[in-house]
């Protein structure tokens, strides 16, 4: 019975030990408490993989209950007044300053758009609702969280067009003063994928002929900006790193596009461009755009360019169209649609796969005369600023937010 009892801790500390412990980066706050979140991570995409391979459902569908579990129902408190609504056809949650009466002082607004690889997330996650709410009482401003729909039952452009809509309705003359909202002070924000539906966004209101109202900042947190390098020094350096491990973010690339796995087999092998993309590979560029800081022992190689549609080059046709469409990939743009944007906040993580694509954006606004400040975190890692609510409530998050609020009091 001893013996029996030994291996079976033995076993069990083999099994907590695989699932918990990971190398992370000394440098990283809080290791511990990262590597337990990430184990639930994790585990819950192994028994996504799990239950595509057996025919249960597909992997999205259960990686969904991240969304779920953190799931909330926004209801207004003594200082938000909390309503859900819809803008042309989408659904947004929409906060508001709770008002002496008789007070018409103009406010900001901002439009938030959340996370989650265009796959999961929701506007009524605990975090975002928190986030919504801060900047409500922090900025006195109107919060417009985009309930957007998601792949893969909406592949792009889909997820963008609903944002798009949202933000068109919202800059109505009329709609803004039904929300006693400045037209001066108007924000599109959002963090990872939400980043970049932001980035997008304001790119493509710039081009609207006779858009009156434009906006007067976009500030985007930790973003996706491009699919067609899918090696870039980020994207190796932290290929194993909690939250966001490289396999996950081309997943995410590829079911926003296509269902078919013919495109994440080659986004895996960064063999996904047709000729189509290859003459936009200018624009990303890394041993252009990347300060040498960032470059590190990594040398840079053009990604392969497919050439013919034999094998499973058929199936790419379409999504190489997507691939190369700057509403899915705003790094793709030329310098003259650069020019004209509104100022820029974007942040950035050390130990994120996405950290390249941020940082050339930086140096991309930059160099066509965008105002941009740029944070980045040293010790930062995909996701942090999400992690504000217990149990998984990380220093590093709560000083992300702070900085974020700061920024947007000052340049709204």
């Amino acid at each position: 019975m001893r013996l029996r009892g030994i291996v079976l801790l033995v076993a069990l500390g083999s099994f907590t030990a695989y699932y918990v412990y990971e190398p992370i980066p000394e440098e990283i706050e809080e290791r511990w408490k990262l590597m337990l979140t990430n184990s639930f991570f994790r585990s819950l995409s192994h028994l996504a993989d799990f239950s595509e391979l057996v025919g249960l459902k597909d992997y999205m569908g259960v990686m969904y209950f991240i969304t779920l579990a953190e799931g909330v129902v926004p209801v207004s408190d003594e200082h938000v007044q909390v309503t859900e609504e819809q803008f042309d056809g989408v659904e947004v949650v929409l906060y508001q300053p709770k008002q002496p009466g008789g007070d018409t002082e103009l406010k900001r607004a901002v439009i938030y758009l959340h996370g989650g690889g265009w796959c999961l997330g929701s506007s009524r996650m605990s975090p975002y609702d928190l986030l919504a709410r801060q900047m409500v009482t922090e900025l006195n401003a109107v919060v417009i969280s985009v309930e957007y729909r998601l792949a893969p039952a909406h592949h792009f452009p889909v997820p963008y067009e609903d944002v798009y809509c949202v933000v068109k309705h919202f800059l109505q003359k009329g709609v803004l003063a039904q929300y006693s909202v400045d037209p001066g002070r108007i924000a599109v924000s959002g963090d990872s994928a939400g980043g970049n539906l932001a980035a997008a966004v304001s790119q493509q209101l710039q081009q609207e002929p006779g858009q009156q109202v434009q906006l007067k900042a976009q500030a985007l947190l930790y973003p996706v900006l491009q699919a067609l390098d899918l090696s870039t020094p980020s994207y190796r350096q932290n290929q194993d790193m909690p939250i966001l491990p490289r396999t996950l973010m081309v997943r995410f690339w590829s079911e926003y596009f296509t269902s078919d796995k013919a495109l994440f087999r080659a986004m895996m092998a960064n063999t996904h461009n047709s000729p189509e993309s290859a003459s936009l590979l200018k624009f990303v560029n890394w041993s252009a755009f990347l300060p040498e800081s960032y470059r590190r022992k990594y040398n840079y190689s053009a990604p392969a360019v497919l050439q013919g549609a034999g094998g499973e080059g058929h199936v790419m046709d379409g999504p190489s169209r997507s691939i190369a469409d700057p509403r899915a990939s705003p790094l793709l743009v030329p310098d003259a649609t650069l020019r004209s944007l509104p100022k820029a906040y974007v942040l950035t993580c050390e130990y994120d796969v996405l950290r390249d694509d941020g940082i050339m954006y930086v140096t991309r606004l930059r160099s066509a005369g965008v105002e941009v400040t740029h944070e980045h975190y040293d010790t930062g890692f995909h996701g942090a600023l999400m992690f504000t609510v217990w149990p998984t409530d990380f220093l590093i998050g709560r000083r992300m937010t702070d900085n974020y609020m700061k920024w947007l009091k000052e340049n709204l």
